[in-house]
């Protein structure tokens, strides 16, 4: 008997395969550039390559100032990778403690978190340079990586996923036991909102990776450039030398495939965080 298959699955099937298509052409294309030389840029058709030169691209693009493009990658991996993970640990702890210790305020301090959701990043930019100029770390790499551990939706979903997924009846069971608060919090509720922890951590690393305004605001020492801020400053330069196409569009593709492996082997451990709890040892 032949499946007879609804209209309604080709509608969402059609929607879905032109919504890949949207996303994912970009990708193809960046990465098909980057094997171009310039004038292939501009003068061929952009997803096809019809001399490929990977190699030699990818050699200017890490020769160029000494490795510069290099020291950018590592920047940016260093800023996003020490924010993100400093981030998930204070939500963690914030999200936990909003959630399973009543207090005077809680629910206002938890809105006022909320609050801090629905302001742009980029609005925050000017203050924090005025506040950071105070203090005189402005141009430095804690300029852009403090800004980075903050991040009021990793508290609110941690603190939804606590309530909802940390019985109150288990955190007396451990107390009764003689464990400490301390003890609690990381050796049973951690590896319990693990999922929540692992979206918190690729949320804020994505979001730092990505982040162009602030270090543009804060940052003077091309040394201390995210891969974002540099490739910007040589897209800057295409128009008094054409060589540096190449070199922001091959580095474009590098820093897109680092960010997808990155995330493609983050996403075990979310897998992971998922299925921990569903076994009954």
């Amino acid at each position: 008997m032949v499946r007879r298959i609804r209209p309604a699955t080709v509608v969402v099937m059609a929607l879905l395969g032109a919504a890949a298509v949207y996303f994912l052409l970009p990708v193809v294309w960046v990465l098909v550039a980057a094997t171009k030389s310039s004038a292939d840029l501009f003068g061929t058709f952009g997803l096809w390559s019809p001399e490929p030169q990977l190699g030699t691209n990818l050699g200017r693009l890490f020769g160029t100032g000494d490795g510069l493009f290099g020291r950018w990658i590592v920047n940016s991996f260093l800023y996003a990778g020490i924010g993100a993970l400093a981030a998930t640990l204070l939500s963690a702890g914030a999200g936990y403690a909003m959630a399973k210790y009543p207090f005077r305020g809680r629910e206002a301090l938890f809105n006022l978190v909320l609050a801090g959701v629905l302001v742009p990043s980029t609005v925050l930019a000017l203050p924090t340079y005025l506040i950071f100029s105070e203090v005189g770390i402005t141009g430095t790499f804690w300029s852009v990586l403090l800004p980075g551990i903050v991040s009021p939706f990793g508290v609110y979903l941690a603190r939804i996923h606590a309530t909802a997924a940390i019985p109150d009846a288990l955190l007396e069971s451990a107390r009764l036991d003689g464990a400490g608060e301390y003890r609690i919090f990381f050796g049973i509720a951690m590896k319990i909102m693990s999922p929540a922890l692992v979206t918190i951590f690729l949320f804020q690393f994505i979001g730092v990776w990505n982040n162009y305004f602030l270090p543009l605001v804060m940052l003077s020492d091309q040394r201390l450039y995210p891969v974002t801020l540099g490739l910007a400053q040589w897209n800057s330069q295409t128009f008094r030398d054409p060589a540096f196409y190449e070199l922001t569009v091959t580095g474009a593709a590098v820093s897109a495939l680092l960010l997808v492996l990155t995330m493609a082997s983050l996403q075990r451990f979310w897998r992971a965080g998922l299925t921990a709890g569903s076994v009954k040892g």
